[in-house]
């Protein structure tokens, strides 16, 4: 019952953090998009990577007219749950056009180059552009998804409405395309999914280590405590980024190798914190009477001492969230984070921050004001959960 209440009472006061409430909302809001991810993008090809050289740098709001142009090669349909986790690879190759007009077996579109430069005219087959297969001559018969096509007029007057109803579509790029003419939007929703991938598994693994290792050196103490408090105390000398840099470079360059980087480089700070409130409550006379009563090391550690500074760890870890968050970014910019095309928000700004003195600032300041925004929303929530665990005044009873 008073475990009930003293949560009720916790709640409560977090609730009267209005801004740390709107801060809860928005981190809600942004795992729900991660998490859908390839549903609601508007480029759902694996790493959001569908490249149109032509369209690159364009402003927010752009409109291009596309011909889609099946590939050669077989591309499978994948399920919902792949699809929102890996995405779907495109059936077509895109071909942004200014205009198109068809005849006998032939579309012939005017390609376009650039707002500058005169549409460059360019001739398809109408057979090759609805099916992928190059016809060798009329009345071909070619197998596509189990059905046998003849390459006559019928089939030419068909894949004609085909071409015109799904394969001639338009393109909006929202909040425009980077310098590979790929869609921002899209990169910027799957950046959100990697930062908070980052900083979601590096808090787990710096819980995890601090937890256990400051939980040990507080409780038991003597030499014990001496060791890893001077373990700790060396890695709590070194500079985060430098220390994440250097264990990137002997795990390596990739995702996984950045979860495990900025969850080593994290765990200092909780273990030092844990150390200090597990060295404060051994002394308590209900830890007396755990012991008295027989019970192991281990029971009264994480019956009795840990969940009596759940708060503190809990603020420590939405700091922490938010400092891996900048971490992650930091490396990314650096050329140590996820490697290209896997879109991360500090890759973005490092493609283009050169961009902020031209007339494209925002493809550098989107993924930085993403940045600023997710870190600002994690210290308010810090901030909200310091004052309803009451962390300065439990710190003075100590």
């Amino acid at each position: 019952m008073a475990d009930i209440t003293t949560s009720k009472r916790t709640w409560n006061i977090f609730k009267r953090n209005k801004l740390a409430v709107a801060a809860t909302v928005f981190i809600v809001f942004a795992i729900i998009v991660a998490l859908l991810g390839y549903l609601i993008m508007p480029d759902d090809t694996p790493q959001a990577n569908n490249m149109a050289i032509q369209l690159s740098i364009k402003k927010p709001g752009s409109r291009y007219t596309m011909l889609n142009i099946r590939k050669p090669e077989h591309v499978d349909t994948v399920n919902i749950f792949t699809k929102m986790l890996f995405g779907q690879p495109s059936f077509f190759r895109e071909v942004p056009i200014t205009g198109y007009h068809f005849l006998k077996d032939t579309i012939y579109a005017d390609e376009y180059i650039g707002d500058e430069d005169i549409p460059e005219h360019k001739a398809y087959n109408i057979f090759e552009v609805a099916t992928g297969i190059k016809p060798l001559y009329l009345g071909t018969t070619v197998r596509l998804n189990g059905l046998m096509l003849s390459n006559n007029q019928a089939t030419y007057t068909r894949f004609k409405n085909q071409i015109v109803s799904d394969q001639i579509k338009h393109k909006i790029f929202l909040l425009g395309s980077d310098i590979y003419g790929r869609d921002m939007l899209s990169r910027l929703i799957l950046g959100a999914r990697i930062s908070l991938a980052v900083g979601l598994m590096a808090v787990i693994i710096s819980l995890l280590l601090g937890v256990t290792i400051g939980a040990i050196a507080g409780y038991f103490g003597g030499w014990i405590d001496a060791a890893l408090s001077w373990v700790m105390n060396i890695l709590w000398a070194l500079p985060a980024l430098l220390l994440v840099i250097a264990i990137s470079f002997a795990l390596g360059k990739g995702l996984w190798q950045i979860f495990i980087a900025v969850g080593l480089s994290m765990w200092v700070e909780v273990g030092r914190l844990v150390r200090g409130q597990v060295m404060a409550l051994k002394q308590a006379e209900y830890i007396e009477a755990a012991r008295s009563l027989g019970f192991t090391n281990k029971r009264i550690i994480i019956r009795h001492i840990l969940p009596n500074i759940v708060g503190p760890i809990l603020v420590l870890a939405s700091s922490n969230f938010a400092s891996a968050i900048l971490l992650e970014a930091g490396l990314s910019f650096l050329g140590f984070g996820a490697q290209p095309p896997m879109p991360t928000w500090g890759s973005m700004i490092k493609e283009h921050y050169g961009y902020i003195i031209m007339n494209s600032a925002y493809l550098a300041i989107m993924p930085g004001l993403a940045i600023m925004l997710m870190v600002y929303a994690f210290n308010l929530i810090t901030i909200g959960l310091r004052d309803a665990f009451d962390i300065k005044s439990q710190t003075t009873r100590i």
